[in-house]
């Protein structure tokens, strides 16, 4: 139901035909909060998160929760905020309408 309402999303990446990798999770308004990656090639989702990442900017999306740091999400660029910034992100953009449509 999330998908069919426009708020669950996901990122594939194909490899000579063949899923190797992507990652999926929902938008809230501005707010897009990532659920799970996975690699079935070595980087495909890394390629995907990239993919993602230059997306999102392009709609305006100011975060992407990454729910738990790691050093993989480190490597790609993630930081680190505390409950409370977090929590004013939430605040200001998840009432704010998200991208429209499919998002292919």
């Amino acid at each position: 139901n999330l998908h069919k309402e426009g708020h669950a999303h996901s990122v594939e990446v194909m490899m000579d035909g063949e899923l190797a990798g992507g990652l999926y999770g929902v938008s809230v308004g501005k707010v897009f909060c990532g659920e799970s990656m996975f690699s079935l090639k070595p980087d495909a989702s890394k390629i995907a998160l990239a993919h993602l990442v230059r997306r999102l900017k392009e709609w305006k999306f100011p975060i992407i929760d990454c729910q738990v740091t790691n050093p993989y999400l480190l490597s790609m660029g993630a930081e680190e905020i505390d409950r409370k910034e977090f929590l004013n992100y939430l605040r200001k953009n998840a009432d704010k309408p998200g991208h429209q449509g499919t998002w292919a």
